[in-house]
């Protein structure tokens, strides 16, 4: 009966920043707005099964879109031409010249610092290939960022899931996160270690991005969305990420394989050292895993497995409100212990990948990230 306490007291800790999330941390609800002059860059790799949609929702955004800029970063698929074809419609969309990517540079950083540096626009959008805006979305957030005096703003996309492995493995995105990071505090503290963004739709001020150094600062790191809003902070600047449902939509990954390679890549190297990644596997080990797989095996043969139910209920509560925060499927709760030790063998893999010199591959490229002692 200890035990099941000792696992229950930071479960509800927990709960209460969910809760506090689901409850206090706000959407982009801001008038759109009717002047300004803003820039919309999208970097792309192989994207042509996804820039056609994405461009089609660019098109459509209203008077503070000047330009829509967009970097072919060496694409050996149908990319070129989508970019050729929605051109000639929109004279506002052009290709970035694209040039050898230099050694130390991520490919995603290096195309988000070309674009910056063609763009014209005091206010830069920054937005994933797979990402989706909605009606009025970019003078939404334009409008958003200046309410709130904030020089970055980033959208946390909803996620459009299709296939059963979306639908079982994608939520837990949104648990790893809003279970640790207390979104709402963000708002109320300026503390760089409460910089978050989401690398779909991040809007800056251009003077200020290239005063606390762009993506050029960031230019090595794969997690570079997270980094650099943390940078931002630390340089004085406001910077704040909201809930972007209603505003940005992505469908990051379709398939199983598609999912283990994209989480793969950013799971290590998200952690700033090696301590807190393996804090982060105890943490889910011992509060997320445990409790689903020691129930079954010990409630016929001890009272005091009854203890775990609490555990147990705990996290699919969690896991309940943040499917109704963002609009996913319930069942999906049912899967959490498998979906869990997935995660956990996913991170277990990213690290033996990144420490043990194998790298990880993204799009034809293979990096060697690694994480501070």
């Amino acid at each position: 009966m200890i035990f099941a306490l000792l696992l229950l007291v930071p479960e509800l800790v927990l709960l209460a920043i969910v809760l506090w999330n689901v409850l206090a941390w706000p959407r982009v609800n801001a008038e759109a707005a009717e002047d300004g002059n803003l820039s919309i860059l999208i970097p792309a790799r192989n994207e042509a099964r996804n820039l056609g949609e994405c461009l089609s929702s660019v098109v459509t955004q209203c008077a503070p879109v000047k330009e829509i800029l967009i970097y072919d970063d060496h694409s050996v698929d149908l990319t070129p031409a989508i970019i050729e074809d929605y051109a000639s419609h929109d004279q506002r969309i052009s290709r970035v010249p694209t040039i050898e990517l230099p050694a130390g540079w991520g490919g995603k950083n290096f195309a988000c610092a070309q674009l910056a540096n063609s763009a014209r626009g005091e206010w830069l959008l920054f937005l994933d290939a797979d990402a989706r805006l909605s009606e009025k979305a970019a003078a939404r957030m334009l409008s958003e960022a200046r309410r709130r005096e904030l020089t970055l703003l980033s959208c946390w996309p909803a996620l459009q899931l299709d296939s059963f492995w979306e639908w079982m493995l994608l939520p837990l995105l949104n648990f790893l996160v809003f279970t640790v990071y207390p979104a709402p505090l963000s708002m109320q503290r300026d503390d760089p270690s409460l910089g978050l963004a989401h690398g779909a739709c991040i809007l800056v001020r251009r003077n200020k991005y290239f005063a606390v150094g762009g993506h050029a600062a960031v230019r090595d790191v794969i997690t570079e969305d997270i980094r650099l809003a943390q940078l931002w902070r630390a340089r004085g600047e406001r910077g704040l990420c909201l809930d972007g449902t209603g505003t940005v939509t992505v469908r990051m990954y379709r398939s199983f394989s598609e999912i283990w390679n994209g989480f793969q890549k950013n799971f290590f190297p998200g952690f700033r050292s090696r301590f807190t990644f393996w804090s982060f596997i105890a943490l889910h080990c011992t509060l997320f895993l445990l409790p689903f797989w020691l129930l079954p095996v010990v409630v016929c043969s001890s009272a005091w497995a009854w203890g775990l139910v609490p555990a147990v209920a705990c996290v699919l509560l969690m896991r309940l409100l943040l499917a109704l925060r963002f609009d996913q499927a319930l069942w999906s709760i049912l899967f959490h212990p498998f979906a869990e030790a997935f995660l956990i063998l996913l991170a277990l893999s990213s690290w033996w990948r990144c420490r043990g010199g194998l790298g990880v591959e993204w799009k034809g490229r293979r990096y060697f990230p690694g994480t501070q002692a």
